[in-house]
């Protein structure tokens, strides 16, 4: 089928036109680079980058670095500016005010290395998920062998010659990475990968994520699901109401585990818990004691009470999940509507 000469999917910098192909091989020299938890030159990074609307700040200051080599997970409610602040990596909207350098060049710049998905993959229904990636191709500027090789990559093969409206929604997920990957890119960012799929697409694109960092890509994703994020990210930054609240490991965000004891008297416990551990690492709930203690400190607590005098009847260690810290950084209830569109110049003095 023709398409004219100028017209193209709405997917929003899917492979990218502008600037020079990756050379060849690139993907091997990529594997040979540093390893996600390695401290050398960060592949994103943001200095106080800030977008405001208007009197509205979507974006406020945020500052972060994305590590070579690693998932990292863009986490925040809805409204909270992640999908603006992926725009303005892409170079697909102008900050405010700060700046951000990817692949070592200012935002937009290094469009041949960066492969994106930005509010699901906008292809033709009509054509074949092949087509979709032959005419986007074209328009990259990349060889016919590359459709075959991203189809492989996704695992999409075997139904490349199905029309993309007869896709799942996982399906058409992953033809839109499949498309973002088309010039082999270094950095891969996706908005929201997993939203609205079911647990089995859910799964397909996790191992798909993990399968690209394993090819040596980086790979920056936003979501607001913490179950996902906890089971596919190295790194998380947690945002609200655009500013950045912090950014660690997933692990070190978790922090310490929480160990629970079934102990009478329960106040003798408590004072016994506190000089071990400090006041602010010991709490009761339902009638249980509740400490902040690292699963090497539960032979110490219960020596400690048993030597207290205090009858230990139940001692279990539980870890803090994401969605318990994540609810503890940010207020949810507060996060406000989903971030707007910016209002053409013309608009500037109307009302909707």
């Amino acid at each position: 089928m023709r398409h004219r000469r100028g017209q193209s999917p709405a997917m929003h910098t899917a492979t990218g036109t502008a600037g020079p192909r990756p050379a060849p091989g690139s993907s091997s020299a990529r594997a040979a680079g540093p390893g996600p938890h390695d401290d050398g030159d960060p592949v994103v990074t943001t200095d106080r980058l800030t977008k405001r609307y208007g009197s509205r700040t979507v974006v406020d200051a945020l500052s972060l670095q994305v590590r070579r080599g690693e998932v990292f997970g863009f986490l925040g409610p809805n409204g909270a500016g992640k999908t603006t602040t992926l725009r303005m990596l892409l170079g697909l909207v102008r900050p405010t005010s700060g700046s951000a350098t990817v692949l070592g060049r200012p935002a937009g710049a290094s469009v041949a290395q960066v492969g994106a998905l930005v509010e699901g993959p906008g292809l033709y229904p009509y054509l074949s998920g092949r087509d979709n990636l032959r005419v986007l191709a074209r328009y990259a500027g990349v060889g016919a062998d590359r459709v075959a090789a991203v189809l492989d990559t996704v695992a999409l093969t075997d139904r490349a010659g199905d029309r993309f409206g007869t896709y799942s929604l996982g399906m058409k997920q992953r033809l839109g990475i499949a498309a973002a990957l088309l010039k082999d890119p270094a950095l891969v960012v996706l908005d929201e990968p997993t939203n609205g799929l079911d647990p089995a697409g859910i799964t397909e694109v996790r191992t798909l994520l993990r399968r690209l960092v394993a090819e040596g890509r980086t790979v920056v994703l936003s979501s607001h699901l913490l179950g996902e994020v906890e089971q596919i990210c190295d790194r998380v930054a947690v945002v609200a109401s655009g500013r950045l609240l912090v950014e660690s490991s997933v692990e070190e965000l978790r922090g310490l585990g929480r160990l629970v004891v079934d102990a009478r008297p329960l106040d003798t416990a408590v004072a016994v818990a506190g000089r071990l551990l400090g006041p602010d690492r010991v709490s009761v709930v339902d009638g249980a004691l509740h400490l902040q203690a690292a699963p090497e400190e539960t032979a110490a607590v219960n020596r400690a009470l048993v030597t207290a005098d205090v009858d230990v009847t139940g001692l279990r260690q539980e870890a803090r999940t994401l969605e318990e810290v994540f609810l503890q950084l940010t207020d949810v209830d507060e996060a406000g509507p989903p971030e707007p569109a910016p209002r053409p110049r013309r608009l500037r003095r109307g009302t909707r």
